[in-house]
């Protein structure tokens, strides 16, 4: 059946490199995977490929219009979106502070396994921190149209087939770059470092927060 798409190697390429740019979803997977293993990295990252079927059926149906054309909608998404970034943040920064147990201050002592995280939770964040991001809606209304055909029979079948090939595509990333990242668990850093880290890891998810509530619509 001719769904009337079109340059689908571009496609293709486009979605791979905005797969690969620094963002959220990709700075969650990493994340993580580093602290909840393979397992709760693939739980992240099939959150946010819940998140984008989401978003690809909105853009099929007119919610990213809507979005693009109201700006009290787009701002309160924006908010909500940014809201629960910082509350991830400070989520790192709390586990940054925490009182030290004097036990793993020892000499020779290694680092207190961080609590299991269920997974449930996790895809819980993957798919909350795709979804409320309004340029995720707008960004799949800009691109989709671009790789349709002006005689397409079908214009909705068409912008629901690229957005499943997106979503497969972004899903197979995902899994990849949870693969490369899982070994580096097997190095331990000191308490005081793994502090560090998640500081600076709090500290950057603020960031993303703060541009995302400072985003205009496009």
């Amino acid at each position: 059946m001719d769904l009337g798409l079109k340059d689908l190697a571009l496609f293709a390429l486009t979605v791979l490199v905005l797969n690969a740019t620094p963002g959220v979803d990709l700075l969650l997977t990493i994340s993580r995977t580093l602290q909840n293993g393979v397992r709760g990295g693939l739980a992240a990252a099939a959150g946010i490929s819940a998140g984008c079927v989401i978003h690809a059926i909105g853009a099929a149906f007119g919610l990213a219009a809507l979005l693009a054309a109201s700006a009290g909608a787009f701002d309160a998404l924006k908010l909500l979106g940014a809201v629960y970034l910082a509350w991830l943040a400070f989520g790192m920064w709390r586990n940054a502070l925490l009182p030290a147990d004097p036990a793993a201050q020892a000499p020779g002592a290694d680092a207190p396994p961080s609590e299991p995280v269920a997974l449930s939770v996790l895809f819980s964040q993957g798919l909350l921190t795709n979804v409320m991001n309004p340029k995720v809606a707008i960004f799949f209304l800009a691109l989709l149209p671009q790789f349709i055909a002006d005689d397409a029979p079908d214009k909705t079948q068409a912008f629901l087939a690229l957005g499943a090939w997106f979503v497969l595509q972004s899903a197979v990333f995902l899994a990849v770059l949870v693969l490369a990242v899982s070994p580096l668990r097997r190095w331990k850093p000191s308490l005081r470092l793994q502090r560090l880290m998640q500081g600076a890891s709090g500290l950057l998810f603020a960031g993303l927060a703060l541009r995302l509530a400072l985003a205009e619509r496009p």
